[in-house]
């Protein structure tokens, strides 16, 4: 479903998301992590653009998300939110500021808030971080839940393998989504779950859900900004969808510069003072 100019033009806020679930109109997330990024992604359209704790993978070269500071999460949301003028602005919590404590939730959520002006937090996990989402929430801090697969919790689960092809754990993440819901989250990622239980999750939520590897039933989808755009070859899970290949042509563009550069080719004569 397209929408007029005016309202394409129209601040996306968590209301707008709801609103958009309520009509039909699928949701279009993306991570940033820079001003520039953020800025072309935004001007394109972006309904929503995740501050992912991903930057952990693709901007700092980790293994794994855990690593990513509550500092760092702050500078990318800070340079990404200076970018952004349309689409809502979703910065992760990153790992160890929200687990088992939820006053260092919400003293974490408020640091992202005040200090990156951005519009939202994403947080990791179902019942058993049920006090820390409400703690947030009551300070009025909008949150995105996020359950199935959950990258922080990789070396619990050993595998990125897909979440919930069990029962019980299908039925706990259902249990887990409702609850999300019940307390005040304004949307949910889905990671890696089946498709199925995806559709069966966003029919029964008010709030939509966004998936990342959970089939076409959700009311929007998610994917990493470098893995979409080919910046990023070493990853190439079953449900990633790859619309350029800047790996080859950064490559490509970069070996033209140093030839250049190298021939005396650069700067030719209209190219100085």
């Amino acid at each position: 479903m397209s929408t007029n100019t005016v309202d394409n033009r129209r601040k996306v806020t968590t209301l707008r998301l709801i609103e958009m679930k309520t009509r039909g109109e699928k949701i279009a997330m993306l991570t940033a992590y820079d001003y520039s990024m953020a800025r072309l992604i935004d001007q394109a359209g972006m309904d929503v653009i995740l501050v992912g704790d991903s930057a952990s993978n693709v901007m700092a070269g980790n293994v794994t998300t855990l690593p990513m500071t509550l500092d760092q999460m702050i500078y990318h949301a800070k340079s990404v939110v200076k970018g952004v003028e349309r689409a809502l602005v979703v910065v992760d919590l990153p790992f160890g500021t929200y687990q088992g404590n939820s006053k260092e939730a919400l003293a974490s959520a408020i640091r992202i808030m005040k200090e990156s002006h951005a519009e939202a937090i994403k947080i990791e996990g179902g019942a058993e971080i049920r006090e820390s989402v409400e703690r947030i929430l009551s300070a009025g801090i909008p949150v995105m839940g996020h359950l199935g697969l959950t990258p922080q919790s990789i070396n619990k689960f050993g595998t990125y393998a897909v979440r919930a092809r069990e029962e019980a754990e299908a039925k706990k993440l259902i249990e887990d989504a409702l609850m999300l819901q019940e307390v005040g989250c304004f949307g949910l990622v889905l990671e890696k779950i089946p498709a199925a239980l995806a559709t069966e999750v966003t029919n029964k939520l008010t709030i939509p859900t966004i998936g990342i590897g959970a089939g076409g039933g959700t009311d929007g989808q998610v994917l990493v900004m470098h893995d979409m755009l080919g910046i990023n070859k070493g990853f190439s899970p079953k449900f990633l969808r790859r619309y350029a290949d800047l790996d080859t042509i950064i490559d490509s563009a970069v070996k033209h510069y140093i030839t250049d550069v190298k021939d005396g080719d650069f700067p030719n004569a209209n190219e100085q003072y």
